[in-house]
């Protein structure tokens, strides 16, 4: 059994005939694995782990066939059970750090009170655990840093509290929600390192959400490649971004900047993502697809094994036989 089962997982806003924010994700993470999951801008990536995590409030609706975490079945947990598993055994760091730390509590008070709920920690043990964490996460003159508010630190400072939140009961999964947008190109670097020790260090999974395909090139074993609500692509690396099998994994690549030279410019991919009502009865990516086939246009592609990955694509790229 997989740490993490997801099977045909939608989100939905409005009416039951609106489409689905999350449409139909299947997807599994093992115990110590990096998965990052990628995707342009309203892709469906944060809102499936939002899902996830039952953090989806009306009038939004989640609806999965298995939705199961480390033996638990999370779409029949109660408030209760939910409470004392995340943070516990399934925790998340967010985007904007000093929008998910509390403005009104000190450091310290905001990590002894995570460890006071999910380990039992108090008193003096609560405080040195609490500085350990700071420690762990690499702040400088960490006793003094107990005592700040969240509006005293800096972004990078801010995104390494948050991240010691999200351990300090140890884990066994940690989902890192594009956890370097907001943050310098050099700290960056520095909160992803941290990260990937962490993951190693403590053997727990880690599934990254990220658009920046270089750091996923670099971070993740294995990718899931969302566009427009679907998984559109999921298989491991470097196999899958060598020779994608979907075209718009393809198209992402080539819009690297790496990918660009003074003979061969970058190639944007023309067209929008379908929005509310212009979604096409075929593929979601056919009216944007170089490729696009009569058989695309009638009927929607599922997600099945290629060669090197699964990919939701009836003319898959890159499939010759080696």
């Amino acid at each position: 059994m997989s740490l993490l089962e997801i099977d045909n997982l939608s989100v939905r806003y409005g009416p039951a005939d609106a489409p689905p924010v999350v449409d139909g994700l299947d997807l599994r993470l093992e115990a110590g694995e990096v998965l990052a999951i990628v995707g342009e801008s309203g892709s469906g990536k944060s809102q499936a782990m939002l899902a996830l995590l039952g953090l989806i409030d009306p009038p939004g609706q989640v609806a999965a066939d298995r939705l199961q975490f480390a033996g638990h079945d999370l779409l029949a947990l109660g408030e209760r059970q939910r409470r004392r598993l995340l943070g516990r055994e399934l925790a998340m760091v967010f985007q904007d750090p000093l929008a998910a730390l509390d403005p009104s509590y000190r450091v310290g008070f905001q990590l002894e009170e995570v460890l006071r709920q999910h380990l039992g920690l108090r008193g003096r043990e609560a405080r040195r655990r609490a500085l350990e964490l700071l420690e762990q996460v690499e702040i400088p003159a960490a006793a003094s840093r107990l005592e700040a508010y969240p509006h005293q630190l800096s972004g990078g400072m801010a995104q390494r509290v948050a991240i010691a939140l999200a351990i300090a009961a140890e884990p066994l999964l940690l989902i890192a929600d594009e956890p370097t947008t907001a943050l310098d190109v050099t700290i960056q670097a520095q909160i992803l390192e941290l990260l990937l020790n962490l993951q190693r260090e403590r053997g727990m999974a880690l599934l990254l959400i990220s658009h920046d395909l270089a750091v996923v090139a670099e971070c993740a074993s294995r990718v899931c490649v969302m566009y427009a609500g679907q998984a559109v692509e999921v298989g491991p690396l470097p196999g899958l971004f060598d020779a994608p099998a979907h075209p718009y994994t393809e198209a992402l690549l080539a819009a690297l900047p790496e990918a660009g030279t003074a003979r061969r410019p970058l190639h944007g991919l023309p067209g929008s993502v379908p929005g509310r009502h212009d979604r096409p009865v075929g593929c979601l990516l056919a009216p944007r697809c170089a490729y696009v086939q009569d058989d695309c246009r009638a009927r929607r592609p599922p997600l099945e094994a290629k060669r090197q990955s699964q990919a939701r694509c009836y003319h898959p790229r890159n499939q010759e036989s080696p």
